[in-house]
């Protein structure tokens, strides 16, 4: 068993799930539920499975592309998503201040 690689993985994806969806979603779906077990093991599973899933992705792509390629596709994917946050991210907060869409009834245009 490669120790330093399992440490190395149980602390990036431990920190990079720290405030995430999954996490957000197990706090609302904990608070409703009447087994606070139920809602552990159904994530545990959901994010084994998904740990999974990326693990074989991740040992298949390995397979035909080499390291540095991977890298590279990560680095240049997380860029573009990096860059679409920081610019185009403003159009949803934009269409949030149309009141139709808050709920509230528009107001009326002053003459």
């Amino acid at each position: 068993m490669h120790w330093h690689l399992l440490g190395l993985s149980f602390i990036t994806v431990f920190l990079a799930e720290l405030g995430d969806k999954s996490q957000l979603a197990a706090i609302a779906l904990s608070g409703n539920a009447k087994s606070a077990k139920a809602v552990f093991f159904g994530t545990v599973a959901a994010l084994v499975l998904a740990s999974l899933i990326g693990v074989l992705v991740g040992e298949g792509t390995a397979q035909i592309l080499p390291t540095r390629w991977t890298k590279l596709i990560a680095a240049i994917g997380f860029a573009v998503m990096a860059v679409r946050l920081l610019f185009f991210s403003n159009n949803a907060e934009e269409t949030l201040d149309e009141p139709e869409l808050l709920g509230q009834p528009e107001a009326p245009l002053k003459q």
